[in-house]
């Protein structure tokens, strides 16, 4: 028993020490900082992006990504709830019965120990001198207490008993504030997961009915602590919430339902939200009352306990309406486009022109895109970046000029671009990748660019394929242009045309053998161009991409001619090759009814960007493109619904936390004791709990008017 009685002691004594209060302070401090630094309850799959798959599983079986409701954390907080609690109880009596003491029994011997005393005679009796200095210190703001005998006399005083009561009240206010961080926790939660028989839902079974979700995963409306999310839609209702989790996630049941009547947005200049507020109707699901109700940023609505936060908003479902082009293999992509219409969020299975099958993925839709297209000298200029292919610089200016106008301090132009579509296009084998198209062209080095980024996964920026628009903002003559590409009369016929156009303004209409040379030349210019040799073939299987465009001129330069002269060849070659594709583009302009196209810096730079893109689109990964026709916008909101019943324990602790540190450090207690001695002498001492000038000023002051009989 001893041996036990020995223990038990040593486990309260190590409870109720500083030292283990500090360490135990200085470990959630770092696990704040962690959690502050790593977003919480993201899905498993962001962290396995950002962090690769070996980090993601170390730092989740740690629980670094839900620190605050992780077991050693909570176990952390209650260690620290304890050692708090026993120091209070420890020395708090021990605090309030020395703010009631007088201490008068102290000898003069330890008043002499004191640093802060001195020793002065009066001409007055010692029943006169206390008197008077008694007085003085009730003026002063003491609390005196006199002992007044025939042979001496005492005069106790103090002041600033409230020092010690702010230890009480500080030390008081961290076990309120932990107490209520445990409440407000999901400790309740977790409580019905391990003892009351919930589980969380897995991933896989997100797309499931809340009517048709087990019991198992749902909280009944009376759980007392949680903080969930509820989306609903304009138009919709909803009285169920979300507990986001690392491994899934837990329905909330709620006491009333919430119906989206309207949802209002407004914006700043540089398209980041200025207001969103939602026009809300609560029903309580007990007695069918309704109300009508406004939520905004930073203005809950509380209803029966439960604060109803205006989160955020979302696209709620909008109806589209895409056409879709084929961008790969051979035939007309204008006459093989078709309509597609979806719901954001829903799905819809599609077949290429060559068979395979896909999934389209509507993932978002945005009505607005408030981009910043200005370069650092101020003139408009928007770089894209087509394929993982081009230079990387390009892609460091494209994030730079067409991201948010608040990440970049170099010169701006704020624009909004009109609506954007993203959606995922997934193949049979489950690979899927990210798409955003933009729905009208913007403007790039003045000329009109339809925009259509791609990523492999959420982890990147998109990178984007510029496809210039014709005089009608479309597609269409670029499309055709790449259709009569991918002819082979067509091509034969540019080549004839090209060769006779330039043999009429030079003398090879004088040299049939220079003439010939000439033709042979832009045929295998424009044969490499659209893929069709078989060394384009060759060179497009070892790189993984579809054959042709600059990648197989290159690769042709790099094999045919010698290295010094590479640079006079590709010149020649590519001026070449825009005199053919020139020729094409009149042939794609007739097939549209429309007049063979003037010899202008216009077109020709329309002809040099439709250039790029033609070649660009062999790594556009994807043998389809959606743009958007038409849309129905829907919008929705986001509510945080909380329930936190330590929120007033918190308050109150924080209160008591600033009137502890308050009277610790500006309410020093003072102690003054006054003795009289033989012969008319006097010996005043005076002690407190923290020196400051204001205590040497005060002291000193004593001294010098007792010392003067004042």
């Amino acid at each position: 028993m001893s041996a036990l009685r020995k223990f038990n002691r040593a486990s309260v004594e190590l409870l109720s020490s500083m030292r283990f209060a500090i360490a135990l302070l200085t470990i959630i401090s770092i696990a704040s900082v962690i959690g502050t630094v790593i977003k919480q309850s993201e899905p498993y799959a962001n962290y396995v992006n950002q962090f690769g798959p070996f980090w993601a599983e170390i730092f989740n079986g740690l629980g670094l990504f839900a620190v605050y409701t992780a077991w050693w954390f909570l176990l952390i907080l209650a260690f620290l709830v304890v050692s708090v609690s026993f120091c209070v109880f420890r020395n708090a009596p021990k605090m309030l019965a020395d703010i009631r003491a007088w201490k008068e029994h102290v000898k003069e011997g330890g008043l002499r120990a004191l640093h802060h005393h001195f020793e002065f005679a009066t001409q007055q009796s010692h029943q006169e001198t206390s008197a008077r200095i008694a007085a003085r210190l009730v003026k002063d703001g003491y609390a005196v207490k006199t002992q007044i005998a025939d042979d001496h006399s005492k005069v106790m005083a103090k002041k600033g008993a409230a020092n010690k009561w702010g230890y009480i009240l500080a030390h008081s206010a961290i076990v309120l504030i932990c107490l209520g961080g445990l409440l407000d926790g999901d400790l309740f939660t977790r409580g019905q997961i391990w003892f009351g028989g919930k589980s969380i839902l897995p991933p896989s079974t997100q797309g499931m009915l809340i009517s048709e979700i087990p019991s198992e995963h749902k909280l009944s409306a009376s759980n007392p602590s949680y903080r969930a999310n509820i989306f609903v839609p304009e138009g919709g209702t909803s009285a169920t919430a979300l507990l986001n989790a690392t491994s899934g996630s837990i329905i909330q049941e709620l006491p009333f339902s919430i119906a989206l009547k309207k949802f209002h947005v407004e914006y700043y200049s540089t398209g980041m939200p200025k207001l969103f507020m939602s026009e809300v109707l609560i029903k309580d699901l007990d007695t069918g009352k309704e109300l009508e109700a406004k939520i905004k940023v930073n203005e809950p609505l509380i209803h029966r306990g439960v604060a109803i936060y205006q989160s955020s908003f979302e696209d709620g479902g909008s109806k589209l309406k895409l056409r879709a082009y084929p961008i790969q293999g051979r035939g007309n992509s204008i006459q093989s486009s078709f309509i597609v219409n979806g719901e954001v969020g829903q799905s819809t299975a599609l077949k290429s022109s060559s068979g395979e099958s896909y999934t389209l993925e509507f993932v978002g839709f945005r009505p607005t895109n408030v981009e910043n297209i200005a370069n650092a000298s101020g003139e408009v200029d928007a770089r894209g970046v087509a394929t993982q292919q081009q230079d990387s610089g390009l892609s460091k200016a494209l994030n730079n000029r067409l991201g948010s106008g608040a990440k970049t301090s170099k010169t701006t132009n704020l624009k909004n671009v009109g609506p954007s579509i993203q959606y995922k296009l997934r193949d049979a084998s489950g690979q899927a990748r990210e798409f955003s198209n933009y729905m009208q062209p913007l403007f790039i080095d003045g000329m009109p660019m339809f925009m259509m980024g791609m990523r492999e996964s959420a982890a990147q920026e998109f990178r984007y394929l510029r496809i210039p628009a014709d005089a009608q903002l479309s597609l269409n003559e670029w499309l055709m242009l790449r259709t009569v590409l991918q002819d082979p009369s067509a091509r034969q016929r540019a080549v004839q045309r090209f060769s006779q156009t330039l043999g009429q303004q030079s003398n090879f209409a004088n040299s049939p053998q220079a003439l010939a040379q000439l033709r042979e030349s832009a045929m295998r210019s424009i044969e490499l161009f659209a893929g069709a040799s078989d060394f384009a073939v060759t060179q497009a299987k070892e790189a993984g991409t579809l054959p042709g465009g600059f990648a197989a001129l290159g690769g042709f330069i790099d094999q045919a001619v010698p290295e010094a002269d590479r640079e006079k060849a590709a010149e020649v070659i590519l001026k070449v090759l825009n005199g053919v594709l020139w020729e094409l583009w009149q042939e794609a302009r007739a097939k549209l009814g429309l007049p063979n196209a003037s010899n202008t810096p216009e077109s020709q730079r329309f002809i040099q960007a439709a250039t790029s893109a033609l070649s660009d689109a062999n790594f556009y990964p994807a043998p389809l493109t959606f743009q958007l026709e038409e849309f129905e916008e829907v919008k929705a909101s986001v509510f945080q619904v909380t329930r936190s019943p330590g929120k007033n324990m918190v308050y109150l602790g924080c209160l008591l936390l600033v009137l502890g540190i308050f009277a610790m450090f500006y309410l020093p207690e003072r102690r003054i004791w006054v003795r009289s001695l033989e012969n008319g002498h006097h010996l005043f001492a005076m002690s407190t709990s923290r020196k400051t000038m204001d205590f040497e000023k005060e002291f000193k002051k004593y001294q010098e008017d007792l010392s003067h009989g004042n």
